[in-house]
């Protein structure tokens, strides 16, 4: 493997890292893009390799920051749940997996997009203003 190409893919997991560290958000929103559009993954490849970055320990390191600022300010992270929450996550990402390897990988791009053009739309709140535009005009 080339030095720009070994460059390219530390840039990628330190973006994956940082945004994940900095606003909670899954790798697979910076790394499965990142890795279809600049290392030519197909879909499945890319979520896959996501997939496999959260197997290691990396994400310790951004929880345990979060756990240490909840312990001191009061807010602690209540670590049944996490345990309750893993063995659902667990379980729904095996099946997801299985599911996913019987989709065709454009689909997959295709819902995929539509899951984040989603998640965009309702922390922007975008649905509720446009909910509000459409009844202005009704009314």
């Amino acid at each position: 493997m080339a030095l720009p190409e070994i460059l390219l893919i530390i840039g990628i997991g330190l973006l994956a890292g940082v945004l994940s560290g900095l606003v909670g958000i899954g790798g697979g929103i910076v790394l499965v893009p990142a890795l279809v559009y600049f290392l030519k993954y197909s879909q499945h490849q890319a979520q896959g390799t996501s997939l496999g970055v959260l197997m290691l320990p990396v994400v310790f390191l951004g929880f345990y920051q979060y756990y240490k600022y909840g312990q001191a300010n009061g807010n602690p992270i209540d670590l049944k749940i996490v345990g309750i929450l893993a063995i659902g996550f667990i379980l729904g990402g095996f099946l997801g997996g299985k599911i996913a390897t019987k989709i065709d990988g454009e689909l997959m791009k295709k819902l995929f997009a539509i899951l984040l053009l989603y998640t965009a739309v309702k922390l922007l709140q975008w649905d509720q203003a446009l909910i509000r535009w459409v009844k202005s005009l009704v009314s």
